[in-house]
């Protein structure tokens, strides 16, 4: 009944924005060295979330140097020449602020979630890092170890690592994402400072970043704050070249998989689809099948072979747009334990198939407010608002059209999700399955 309520309320708060209400409220400015700022207006908490993303991840990497755009990431916490050893994430808790970074096959960004009277300590240490970094050999050492070990461990521990490698690894072929975002162990092992150091001299550069604020800050202020901190920071004249991908509708490769430590099998499709690079218009159509069909326990597909035919344990679609390679749209189940995969395969096949079939004016409309209904919640936590901007921004949307998401995907037409999910069946892909390894002497 409580869900219901919070899912009722969004709807009511999607009932109420005009017609072209703007998503976020974004305010974009770009500094005289280039880097680029997208405020985040939301007074309704004395907080701000402040991310640093620069656009560089594991496939900017030279040949060879596999992991060191995450190795770096690493020693990006372990100080400058203003700040010594751990004391960046010192400074932070002891101001109670949480901080933090990923690196993406495009991106590598750094965050902090902090009071938002601590928002200029936090503006000060991430600028100070942008430019003065200073790796120890003892603190290349270390992080160099501690990467390598949690490269192994993972692997190690989880098989099916190995067997998300292998469909990376088979669907993108000869581009730079078919490499693992922490590089292999052999790789890791052999980097060394210089190879760290120049993916930081190339990239790690105002005009190749954008800064994002959310919170409680007028945009004026944050500028303000912005051009203090960055804005005295050296150009580096960095030019992106990455290009879209021509997408192949040929190739279909099989791979099949025998795996220690698990226990069911497991089944993906992962199909070439646009990105947002290739077609900006046709992303919200995909957006929409892959909610109705299962992104979630109210998907067509999870209620027809989980709930109502007990053949899977779970089921799942994802869309990727946001890559600079061509997007991705992925199917995957598990089947019950006393179901094999070929045989859910067919049952599969045929609820994808009348799942298209039934998809109509009313399902149309209710997909659409479930994603609606999702973003309403972002946008009211910063922490959340700044990982979505950060995902639609750093997938080439412009401030203007993040804030025009919500009214692109009211516009979608059902003929038009109709005929994505007709192209999106005749794409390529990678079908691959991960069964339990069988020892000498056990039954298959």
């Amino acid at each position: 009944m409580k869900k219901i309520g919070v899912l009722f309320f969004g709807f009511c708060l999607l009932m109420s924005f005009s017609a072209k209400a703007e998503l976020f409220g974004l305010k974009e400015y770009i500094l005289n060295n280039g880097l680029k700022l997208i405020v985040v207006p939301n007074h309704k908490v004395p907080i701000a979330k402040h991310m640093v993303l620069y656009k560089v991840g594991a496939s900017d990497e030279r040949a060879g140097k596999g992991g060191s755009a995450h190795l770096l990431e690493h020693l990006m916490f372990r100080g400058t020449k203003k700040i010594k050893g751990d004391d960046f994430n010192k400074i932070m808790e002891e101001n109670g602020a949480s901080s933090n970074a990923y690196t993406s096959q495009n991106f590598t960004a750094y965050h902090q979630f902090v009071d938002i009277s601590r928002l200029e300590l936090a503006m000060f240490l991430e600028s100070d890092r942008m430019q003065n970094l200073k790796i120890s050999d003892e603190a290349f050492e270390k992080e160099q170890k501690i990467v390598y070990q949690e490269r192994k461990q993972v692997v190690e521990n989880n098989p099916l690592y190995k067997f998300n490698e292998a469909v990376q690894r088979a669907f993108w072929q000869d581009h730079p994402y078919s490499r693992p975002i922490t590089g292999t162990e052999e790789e890791i092992l052999s980097l060394t400072k210089k190879d760290v150091y120049d993916i930081y001299n190339r990239f790690y550069s105002p005009d190749n970043a954008i800064l994002i604020i959310a919170g409680d800050i007028k945009p004026e202020k944050a500028y303000e704050l912005a051009e203090k901190y960055y804005g005295q920071i050296p150009a580096k004249n960095i030019v992106n070249d990455r290009q879209p991908e021509i997408l192949d509708t040929k190739n279909i490769i099989n791979i099949r998989m025998q795996l220690p430590k698990i226990e069911i099998s497991r089944w993906l499709r992962k199909y070439k689809a646009p990105n947002y690079l290739s077609d900006k218009k046709v992303i919200y159509a995909y957006m929409i099948l892959s909610k109705y069909l299962g992104e979630d326990e109210t998907s067509y597909l999870h209620n027809k072979l989980v709930v109502e035919d007990n053949v899977a344990t779970a089921v799942s679609t994802s869309y990727d747009a946001t890559s600079y390679g061509s997007g991705s749209f992925t199917f995957s189940f598990i089947p019950t334990a006393e179901n094999k995969v070929d045989n859910v395969k067919e049952d599969f096949a045929e609820a994808v198939s009348v799942a298209i079939k039934k998809f109509d004016e009313d399902k149309l409309k209710n997909t659409k407010n479930k994603i609606l209904a999702g973003l309403v919640y972002a946008k009211d936590n910063p922490a959340d608002a700044v990982g979505v901007v950060a995902n639609m921004i750093g997938s080439g949307m412009s401030a203007e059209e993040v804030d025009n998401f919500a009214e692109n995907i009211k516009n979608v037409k059902l003929s038009e999700v109709k005929k994505a999910a007709a192209d999106l069946l005749q794409s390529s892909y990678v079908e691959a399955i991960a069964e339990p390894l069988v020892k000498k002497g056990d039954k298959k």
